[in-house]
C-alpha cells in the first residue's frame, strides 16, 4: 500500500495532538502564537537546534540524559525572545487543569517553546505575544467553537483589550481540498501571522503521511526564513517536490518572465523556521531527537540557505506512544517520512500565506504557477 496523507493532511492526524492559534494583526501588531497540545499524559519529546541564533525554552530538559521524558505542550511563537512569555499562559492553563509533571503539592507542566523573529512587522517593535496569546491559543485548541478571544470569551475575531487590531484564535481542523489546494490550518495564522519567506509571505504549514504499516507521521512548521523557498532552476516551490500523489498537482513551474521580474525588496535579515514533527508510535527521547534531526533535512530541502548565523531553526520531535515500538525498518520509514512531511509543510505554509504590502503571496508573484482548470 503506498504512502498517503492522513484525513486532514495535518499534524492533528497524529491522534491525541491538538493545535490552536492566536494572532493579532493591526494596532501595531502582526504576530501570533501557535500551541501544540499533547495528550494529558504527555508526549515523549526530543529537540534539534540547527540555527545559530535560537530563541528557546526548556530545550535542555529534552536531552536524553536529563530527567523528564514527556512534555505537555509545545509553543511556537512570534516576538523573538520577548515572545517566550506566551508559554507562561499555556503553563497556567495546564496547571489549572491538573496536567503536568507530578511533584509534591501539585504538578509542573513541561512546555518547551521556540520563537521566530518578526519584530516590528506590524509597525511597532515591541508589539509582541505575551501570556495572553498563549492562553488564547490554548483555549482555541480546547474550545468546541475553535476560536477564543484574548479575554477568554468566545469569538472568531474578538477585540483586543486595548482597542488595537484584531486578536484571533482558531484550532486546526478540516481536510485538504480535493484538488490539492491549501491544507486547512495553514497560512498567515498563529505564529505565522508575521512570517516572511525570503521576501514572500510566510506562515504556518502542516502535512501528514500514513505509512504502509499504518503509523502516522506529521509536521507543523512556521516558515520564516531569509533563505529562498524557490527551486533555483525553475522558480517552483522546492518543498512541493516531495508531495504525495495529487498533493501539488495544481502547481507548475512559473513562466521565466515572472522569475526574471522577481526582485524581493523586503527579505528579512533576521529570521528562523521552527516546527514540530510527530508520530503515534512509541519512541524514546533519543529517537524523538533523531526524528527532529532528520526533519531538518526536510527543512534544508525546502529552504536555501538554511541554518544560517541569523536563523534560530529549531524542530521538536514528539511521540504520542499510542502505537507500538517500531522495529528497525519501521523506524527508518518514520525518519524518512519525517523529512518529507516537513518539506511539504513548508510548501503549504507559503502557498496558503496571505500576501500584504511588505510581503506578497507566492501566487501573486508567480500567477502562472497555478495550473488553469480544464
Amino acid at each position: 500500500m503506498p504512502m498517503r496523507p492522513g484525513p486532514s493532511n495535518s499534524l492533528t492526524d497524529v491522534a491525541g495532538l491538538r493545535v490552536g492559534h492566536a494572532q493579532r494583526v493591526g494596532g501595531g501588531y502582526r504576530t501570533g502564537t501557535t500551541v501544540v497540545l499533547a495528550p494529558p499524559s504527555g508526549a515523549v519529546a526530543g529537540v534539534d537546534v540547527r540555527g545559530a541564533a535560537p530563541g528557546t525554552r526548556e530545550t535542555e530538559l529534552l536531552d536524553p540524559r536529563n530527567l523528564v521524558s514527556r512534555v505537555h505542550a509545545v509553543v511556537l511563537t512570534g516576538g523573538s525572545a520577548y515572545g517566550l512569555s506566551a508559554a507562561c499562559g499555556v503553563v497556567e492553563r495546564l496547571a489549572d487543569a491538573g496536567i503536568g509533571y507530578p511533584v509534591a503539592g501539585g504538578v509542573v507542566p513541561i512546555v518547551p517553546a521556540a520563537v521566530i523573529f518578526d519584530l516590528g512587522r506590524g509597525g511597532t517593535f515591541r508589539a509582541v505575544p505575551d501570556a495572553a496569546f498563549g492562553t488564547a491559543a490554548y483555549d482555541a485548541a480546547t474550545s468546541a467553537q475553535g476560536a477564543v478571544a484574548p479575554d477568554g470569551g468566545a469569538g472568531a475575531r474578538g477585540g483586543s483589550p486595548d482597542g488595537g487590531g484584531p486578536f484571533t484564535g482558531g484550532s486546526i481542523q478540516g481536510t485538504a481540498t480535493p484538488d490539492g489546494g491549501p491544507v486547512a490550518g495553514s497560512g498567515s495564522i498563529g505564529a505565522g501571522a508575521g512570517a516572511r519567506a525570503g521576501g514572500l509571505a510566510g506562515g504556518v504549514g502542516t502535512a501528514s503521511a500514513v505509512l504502509p504499516g499504518g503509523a502516522t507521521v506529521a509536521a507543523l512548521v512556521v516558515a520564516n526564513p531569509v533563505g529562498s523557498v524557490l527551486d533555483p532552476w525553475d522558480g517552483a516551490l522546492a518543498g512541493a517536490r516531495y508531495g504525495l500523489p495529487g498533493e501539488f498537482d495544481h502547481l507548475q513551474p512559473p513562466l521565466q518572465a515572472e522569475i526574471d521580474a522577481w526582485r524581493p525588496q523586503n527579505a528579512p535579515s533576521f529570521n528562523t523556521t521552527i516546527g514540530v514533527v510527530a508520530t503515534d508510535l512509541t519512541l524514546t527521547k533519543a529517537q524523538c531527537g533523531k526524528l527532529a534531526a532528520v526533519a531538518h533535512d526536510g527543512l534544508a530541502r525546502a529552504i536555501r540557505p538554511a541554518h544560517t548565523m541569523t536563523d534560530g531553526d529549531t524542530i521538536f520531535g514528539l511521540a504520542t506512544c499510542a502505537g507500538p515500538e517500531p522495529d528497525h525498518d519501521t523506524l527508518q520509514e518514520v525518519l524518512a517520512a519525517g523529512a518529507d512531511v516537513f518539506s511539504r509543510a513548508i510548501a503549504h505554509a507559503v502557498l496558503a500565506a496571505t500576501g500584504h504590502e511588505d510581503a506578497p503571496a507566492y501566487l501573486d508573484v508567480f500567477p502562472s504557477a497555478q495550473r488553469k482548470q480544464r
